[in-house]
């Protein structure tokens, strides 16, 4: 969370941002001086906002000077025209400025208006903030959320899809999901998890037997977990954490599906282990927890 400064806007800076959402002002150079955000500079438009966008910020940003850089661009709304927000503070500025201005960065957002702003920068080298920075954050943006462990293990499911010709008469065959017993061992040692009697049980898939075995069940703790990981075989791995919440012991069962990603696997075995891992996972993720 960020501390604010308790600096604010100057009066002449208050009353030249409501001049200067007309149309007439194309860029707003604002510093800190005296304890106050006070105008620096301000630019008319010349041409296109694109083609104005270098050519003014660029020549406004100082390399050892933090500032806030006000960009309007051509679009706009209901509420007037949209404007870029810049924070601008380079390497070599000095502590004190770049705290200063980091703590003051939202009072200026607020003073101007941030219904108005169509988008934030903040740079350290003009790289960050020229027209191809501004650019690539946007792309940022608009790019797709990293996809979660669900949505990654439909995505495998959805690629190992088998296609047959297909024609009028023909079947779209896909594979749906493997329900693999858990052996008999298994079970014991879960209810075994579940006592209390031991923090830690591994499992393992065995395709050709279609078998969900016990590889082992110890008392550990948190420390040793990486040293149980085996670097060639996908392994479920269940964990009673014992710790405290805001003052409160508690004991939480965590259930983990390692894949196998060794270039020691067999390259044969990968996919299929991987796959089956993934596949069994949620038919018996839910048996687990129901045991446990």
């Amino acid at each position: 969370m960020s501390h604010q400064t308790g600096i604010t806007a100057s009066e002449d800076l208050k009353r030249f941002f409501a001049s200067a959402k007309d149309g007439s002002i194309r860029l707003i150079k604002i510093a800190i001086q005296n304890e106050e955000l006070v105008l620096d500079h301000s630019e008319p438009p010349v041409k296109s906002w694109e083609e104005d966008y270098n050519k003014l910020i660029l020549r406004n940003l100082e390399d050892k000077q933090p500032c806030y850089i006000l960009f309007r661009t051509d679009d706009h709304t209901s509420q007037g025209y949209e404007w870029i927000y810049i924070a601008w503070s380079p390497d070599f500025s000095p502590v004190r400025q770049k705290m200063l201005y980091a703590g003051t960065r939202a009072t200026l957002k607020k003073e101007f208006g941030g219904g108005q702003i169509k988008q934030e920068l903040h740079g350290t080298v003009k790289e960050d903030i020229n027209l191809n920075g501004y650019r690539k954050h946007i792309e940022s943006q608009n790019a797709p959320a990293p996809l979660t462990n669900e949505e990654e293990e439909l995505d495998i499911i959805k690629k190992t899809e088998v296609h047959a010709e297909i024609n009028v008469g023909s079947k779209h065959q896909t594979m749906q999901g493997i329900a693999f017993p858990i052996s008999k061992a298994a079970w014991t040692k879960l209810e075994e998890l579940k006592q209390g009697l031991v923090t830690y049980v591994q499992l393992s898939v065995d395709v050709n037997e279609e078998v969900v075995n016990l590889e082992m069940a110890e008392n550990i703790k948190v420390g040793s977990l990486p040293s149980k990981v085996p670097k060639d075989q996908a392994r479920y791995h269940l964990f009673n954490f014992k710790h405290t919440h805001e003052g409160d012991y508690m004991e939480s069962i965590v259930f983990v599906l390692l894949q196998c990603l060794s270039t020691r696997c067999q390259a044969t075995s990968v996919p299929l282990k991987s796959e089956c891992c993934i596949l069994v996972v949620k038919p018996h993720s839910q048996q687990l927890l129901n045991k446990i």
